[in-house]
């Protein structure tokens, strides 16, 4: 069964969610506060964490931003009525898996939380150990990556994004691709979600090399490849 973390500081939302994730098989338990929230993880073990931004003493994005400082890889679902690009933006960098703007869908929250938990319990893997374009080295096995022989820390979704980039070896990978591949989901007409996570890579992977290695075909994808 998946025990899941709610931190909501709306009462009424709270019951809400907490019953609906009952009736879909997930135990849930309800902190209204961002502190509180790291006094109930020393309580009991999760494999979602479900957070508001706006809630009293520690705002749902410092709580993302501490939870990856010692957790890579439990899912994190932000569930918040900002509909900001900035908001959105800030909390990807801090390690967030998916966004959710309140009101939503249930059935889209359903499916969101579906593919977090897949991807949790099943990260893809490939046959190749190492993959090297150019400079850059990726260890599938190990799940790292260095660029000049220097470590760069990566997210899990950005990992994932880059991993699926190397596997084309310089074929162009269409968003609809990398929607289905990374997160499991069809995003909607019009996201920019993907945009901002090659801009992430880009800025951890190409800045401060005079050789880049992520482009972009414009109106196809993305392609990993070493400039001639």
């Amino acid at each position: 069964m998946t025990n899941v973390l709610l931190l909501e500081d709306d009462f009424t939302m709270a019951n809400e969610l907490k019953r609906l994730f009952a009736s879909h098989g997930m135990t849930c338990d309800v902190v209204y506060d961002g502190v509180v929230f790291f006094k109930q993880l020393q309580a009991s073990s999760y494999q979602l964490y479900v957070l508001d931004i706006n809630v009293p003493s520690m705002s749902g994005i410092e709580v993302c931003k501490k939870i990856r400082q010692t957790d890579s890889a439990t899912p994190i679902l932000m569930l918040t009525a900002y509909s900001a690009v900035e908001d959105k933006v800030e909390a990807l960098e801090y390690g967030a898996d998916d966004y959710l703007v309140k009101p939503f869908q249930i059935e889209e929250l359903l499916a969101r939380i579906k593919a977090l938990l897949r991807r949790s319990v099943s990260p893809q893997k490939t046959p190749d150990s190492l993959l090297k374009v150019a400079d850059l080295e990726i260890s599938v096995d190990e799940m790292k990556v260095w660029r000049a022989k220097k470590e760069i820390v990566l997210t899990p979704k950005e990992y994932r994004l880059l991993e699926l980039l190397a596997n084309a070896r310089g074929r162009v990978v269409s968003k609809q691709a990398i929607a289905e591949q990374v997160w499991d989901i069809n995003f909607e007409t019009g996201t920019n979600t993907i945009e901002v996570y090659i801009n992430f890579l880009r800025n951890k992977v190409d800045k401060g090399f005079d050789s880049k290695l992520i482009h972009t075909r414009p109106g196809f994808g993305y392609y990993l490849k070493e400039e001639e």
